[in-house]
Parts: C-alpha cells; structure tokens; sequence
C-alpha cells in the first residue's frame, strides 16, 4: 500500500472526552506453558479507568504472559472481564478493536512509511476505505508524539528508538477501551521517557480508558502510576497504591534488595537502591 503524504494529512480535530470508562477485572487467571505453570491464580480488582496502573515485579515474573492473556493472544484459565464479559467471549475482531498490546518488540514492516504502518494501525486490516478521521487520527498522534517529521520515512530508515515511538502511536492510534503496554520507553532517551508517559497518562485520563504499564524503573512507575500491580512467579504479591505498595519490604521480598523509599519534595516516592540481599558467596558461586 503506497499512499501520498501531501494528499493524506489533514488538520487534526479535538477528540470528545469518554466520560465512562469501561469496566475491568481478573479472577483467578492461570496459564502454563506445557506442564510449567506461569501464571498461578492472578485476581485483580478495582483496575480504575482514566488512570494509569503500572504493573511491576522481577524478570520472568508472568507480565508478558499476562498481557498476552488480556489481549486474547492466549487462553487461559478463570475469567478476565471487560465490561462484565468475559474477553474469550468476543469475537477476535471485537478484541482487536477493543483492546490495544504493544509487546516488548514489535515486527515491523519495512516497506510501509511511518505514516502508512499508523494508519494501518488504525484500520486493523489492510482496507481502501479510510476517512478523513483516520487520516486526522494518525496525524494527531504522529504531533502528539512530535515524530511527524518522520511520516514519509520507511521504516526500516529508523532507529531503534524511532520504531519504539512509532509502535507506540500505533497503539495510540486505535483509540482502545484498554491498552496495555509492555515496556513501552525501553528504547527510549530519559527525555523521550518522561514525553511519551506524559502523553500516555495524558490519554487515559482524557478517554477513560484501562492501561496498564509494565515497567522495571520503579521511580518511572511512582512517578505516573496511580495503582500497582506487583507480581511474583506467576502470582500477585501485592496491589494498591503507592504507599501500600512500593514498600522497603517489598523491594526486598521480591526484586531481593534493600531499598529506602522517601517521599520527594514533589509528594511522589523516590526508591534508591542499597544493594543486594544476597551474599557475596553465593554471587561468587554462581558465577562459572
């Protein structure tokens, strides 16, 4: 699909605010892998619209198994309802539509544009039919995230940077009832960070949505977050807000550090990290 620029970007248009979030919750998730169970009862509730909650814990800890979980890319066991149905129960288009996960890497494809793969995005399947809303939609989040300088590029031109930030507006894009975003700045400079989380928060405030982040910065987390999810082999330690859960216990129990947690001139919890609780033996020894 080979599409003009000049004749396809047109002024963007304000979009209304979703005054009512839709509604979403977990019960009691479990998924394995052959016989190695992943995820081990996951219950979660209260998941708030409009606000973001940021879902944390060590690696292999089941936040991708999770999300894909969420997004219907796999079936697992006990219930995760969207709007008091349960996901499996809506069509793959419906799913497509209402949910939106960008994984931790995203294919891409090196012969459509920036502007062509956001549209794309947009439309879920490769259509002739695009509106003037589509054409304004992806020309809004392409400023939004101040990368409409890279339109007419292909994609295979860019950076990896560049591709993150260009996953992310396709994600954007599709206007989802729920997004979840896996890693969304690991590519990404501090100041890119701080712009794209700005604008994510930005967004789910304004159209009511579900998010939910995973991120390893916990300070990044404390920063953006208004509610925590924090796992553990497959398993919810704790969920809450900040203060209930960004605790020296916690850090230690599951990323097996000691920590002080103070809370900055900006009233939002600063983590440092002390060292390890593990003891320079057992480093030591696990080193071949």
């Amino acid at each position: 699909m080979k599409l003009s620029i000049e004749r396809l970007i047109l002024p963007a248009t304000p979009r209304p605010a979703r005054w009512h979030g839709p509604t979403f919750s977990v019960e009691n998730v479990r998924f394995s892998y052959g016989s190695t169970p992943v995820l081990k009862g996951i219950t979660i509730e209260g998941i708030a619209p409009g606000k973001i909650t940021a879902t944390i814990g060590p690696n292999a800890a089941g936040k991708t198994t999770f999300f894909k979980c969420i997004a219907g890319l796999l079936k697992p066991e006990g219930m995760i309802r969207l709007d008091g149905t349960d996901i499996r129960d809506y069509s793959r288009e419906e799913i497509t539509q209402r949910v939106s996960y960008l994984p931790q890497e995203s294919p891409v494809n090196a012969v459509l544009t920036v502007f062509e793969a956001v549209l794309l995005a947009r439309k879920h399947t490769l259509s002739w039919r695009v509106s003037d809303e589509d054409l304004r939609s992806v020309t809004q989040v392409l400023e939004d995230l101040d990368i409409e300088d890279l339109s007419i590029r292909f994609l295979n031109e860019l950076s990896g940077g560049q591709k993150q930030m260009v996953s992310i507006a396709q994600s954007l894009v599709r206007d989802p009832d729920v997004l979840l975003m896996d890693e969304p700045t690991s590519s990404l400079d501090l100041q890119r960070q701080l712009e794209v989380l700005d604008l994510i928060a930005h967004v789910t405030s304004e159209r009511g949505i579900v998010t939910l982040i995973s991120l390893h910065d916990l300070n990044l987390a404390a920063r953006y977050a208004a509610q925590f999810v924090v796992m553990d082999h497959g398993a919810v330690y704790a969920s809450g807000d900040a203060d209930a859960v960004l605790t020296p216990q916690m850090l230690r129990d599951v990323y097996g550090v000691n920590a002080t947690v103070v809370t900055n001139p900006d009233s939002i919890l600063q983590i440092t990290p002390i060292g390890s609780i593990r003891s320079k033996k057992s480093r030591v020894a696990a080193v071949p």
